[in-house]
């Protein structure tokens, strides 16, 4: 391990911490939820990125993965979609009971109104601890921590997430079992080989347009269970019918626009109400 990754350090310990939730609000009384809900409807991408790079707007995430005994590449990233979603539908990025914009409504909204981008980083030790005390919102799920963080320039990125390194250390591929009934199922497609940060930050993307598809009844009812879904890779045979339902409009596609690891156009994670075999 280099000497420039303390934050991956053989001397540092791991401290224990437990995440705790950021802020419980419950859905179904909520009256700011359909306004949340409709802005992932209305879409992104509505205003052109700023001529200056660093005002590029992006949403960090970063997963927790301990050096000893690290999460399953597959809950880590449910962890990291659940995360995404959780934070676009969490009353401070709405206004609030007075009408007033709240907290993190201004720079949801300049970002979401962009191309939505995020960036995945690591972070385990006293940095993950750290990172809990920037705004965001923190999943933890089935043995895996994420943390997505409200959006802004990447110019601008606080110090104890710009620190923590967005490269290194993967996770292997997992063989978890299947689905439960019901739950949205965030197909990745294996073939491209993406890491586990790419791919955090694609099926990121893939909750958020899930969700977007939903009416606001069934989102809401998605987020009064704590926004569960599942990530599982997809073989050839598996990807030619989940195509087959983009093009019948009964799942959602990313497509990236080629920044880093993939082609520009590539379909990265394909989005379905269930399990693969199930029809809407």
């Amino acid at each position: 391990m280099s000497e420039l990754d303390p934050d991956f350090a053989d001397t540092a310990p791991e401290p224990v911490f437990e995440a705790a939730p950021d802020r419980v609000f419950d859905p179904a009384s909520d009256p700011g939820f359909a306004e949340r809900h409709g802005v992932l409807t209305r879409g992104y991408g509505h205003r052109p990125d700023p001529e200056d790079p660093a005002k590029v707007q992006a949403m960090p995430i970063v997963l927790h993965i301990p050096k000893v005994d690290p999460p399953a590449r597959s809950a880590v990233l449910e962890a990291a979609a659940m995360a995404t979603v959780a934070l676009c539908f969490d009353p401070r990025v709405g206004p609030g009971p007075d009408g007033e914009p709240g907290p993190w409504q201004e720079p949801f909204l300049a970002w979401n109104d962009a191309r939505i981008r995020k960036v995945a980083r690591r972070a385990r030790g006293a940095h993950w601890c750290a990172a809990q005390d920037v705004d965001g919102v923190t999943v933890d799920h089935a043995g895996a921590q994420a943390r997505a963080f409200v959006p802004g320039p990447v110019g601008e990125l606080d110090p104890r997430i710009s620190r923590l390194q967005i490269g290194g250390t993967d996770l292997p591929h997992d063989d978890p079992p299947p689905p439960a009934d019901g739950v949205p199922v965030l197909w990745v497609q294996k073939d491209l080989e993406m890491t586990v940060g790419k791919a955090a930050a694609q099926v990121g993307h893939a909750a958020m347009l899930f969700a977007g598809a939903l009416d606001v009844d069934t989102a809401r009812a998605w987020a009064s269970d704590g926004f569960p879904c599942a990530v599982r890779d997809a073989d050839e045979a598996t990807w030619r019918e989940l195509l087959a339902r983009v093009e019948a409009g009964t799942a959602v596609a990313v497509r990236d626009a080629g920044f880093t690891e993939v082609a520009p156009g590539s379909i990265t994670v394909i989005a379905v109400p269930g399990t693969v075999d199930e029809r809407a």
